[in-house]
């Protein structure tokens, strides 16, 4: 058995002993943290292109002990090359928010609140840092803030009166870097960071995203990217589409992740790095081949957009993909991008 195989069977501290730098050489990284790290540093193998995939797990794994080993069976049947908690600790909805102005009124959420997850976290950190790379997600306060009131009344109280809405905004944000301290605390590698709101028709009024949105954004990221090692800077198109992806070029992260397909173009793997002059992850439509092709056909897509990307490249899917996806699906996903080079 060669030793990618060994690692991909093996329990998650086996293969974790840190060999002389002759033998690694010789073998190669001695486990997906190692690799990650090299390949973050710019040292990529182009026989190998890692790739991770993220779904969402039904209600009993969300939180606590229960989440924890299910992410950690995910990672295990998945292969994927580093561990990505997801964010469900999510407010509920707000029925008060009735105006502007009730955005003041939002309680803040106190580290309590995020305890149950964090306890995800403090397990998943024990039980896999030591091999791989572990990253939390993070929602933008406005996203967090779309779940507190309908997406549609959150816009329109931001037409109306976006001042009134920034003091919800600040309030979650406060909320927000509890968390975010307290994930760095626990010893995560980086963060998951989502953003919304900067795509096309999405307000009528111009300046909204730019001085209300984008500043509550940048606070918890700047605090990852001077934390952390490993932050993934995502621009979610779940709701609608981008004209381009000026308004975050700047954002900070490590890597991008998101859509290839803008509203007039498609952008290549190559041409988004060097658009947001970071490497790129993803390749791969989440409703496209990905979902509905047969493996033969992944594979040749596999190997069609990595023949064209960069050679620091990791293969994703542009956002989550469905939550029934099959785990073995995945797992052969994977292990084609890491048998795939340039």
């Amino acid at each position: 058995m060669n030793r990618r195989a060994f690692l991909a069977l093996a329990p998650l501290g086996a293969g974790s002993v840190i060999a002389s730098p002759s033998a690694l050489a010789a073998s190669g990284p001695a486990n997906k943290r190692e690799r990650m790290l090299q390949w973050l540093a710019g040292k990529t193998d182009p026989n190998y292109t890692p790739a991770a995939f993220f779904l969402h797990f039904g209600k009993e794994f969300q939180n606590g002990s229960p989440a924890a080993k299910r992410h950690l069976e995910f990672f295990r049947q998945t292969d994927m090359d580093f561990v990505k908690i997801q964010f469900e600790q999510t407010y509920e909805r707000q029925e008060f928010l009735q105006k502007p102005a009730d955005w003041s009124r939002l309680t803040l959420r106190k580290l309590d609140f995020y305890e149950p997850l964090l306890q995800t976290t403090r397990e998943l950190v024990k039980a896999a840092k030591k091999d791989a790379l572990v990253l939390m997600t993070l929602y933008s306060p406005y996203m967090c803030a779309g779940h507190c009131a309908t997406t549609p009344l959150l816009h329109r109280h931001l037409e109306e009166n976006p001042d009134a809405v920034k003091r919800g905004l600040e309030i979650l944000t406060e909320s927000q870097m509890l968390f975010v301290r307290a994930c760095i605390q626990a010893g995560v590698d980086g963060f998951y960071m989502s953003t919304q709101g900067a795509e096309a028709k999405r307000f009528t009024k111009p300046g909204i995203f730019a001085n209300y949105i984008k500043p509550s954004d940048l606070v918890a990221m700047k605090e990852a990217s001077k934390a952390c090692p490993f932050n993934i800077l995502h621009v979610c198109d779940y709701n609608a589409s981008y004209a381009n992806y000026d308004a975050v070029l700047d954002y900070p992260g490590h890597v991008i992740n998101c859509n290839t397909k803008l509203m007039d173009r498609a952008l290549a793997p190559a041409e988004i790095a060097k658009l947001f002059k970071r490497p790129y992850m993803g390749g791969l439509d989440r409703h496209g081949v990905l979902a509905k092709g047969t493996l033969a056909q992944v594979e040749a897509e596999i190997q069609r957009v990595v023949k064209s990307a960069p050679p620091q490249f990791m293969l994703g899917a542009d956002c989550t993909v469905a939550g029934d996806t099959d785990w073995k699906r995945l797992h052969s996903v994977i292990a084609a991008a890491h048998r795939t080079g340039r």
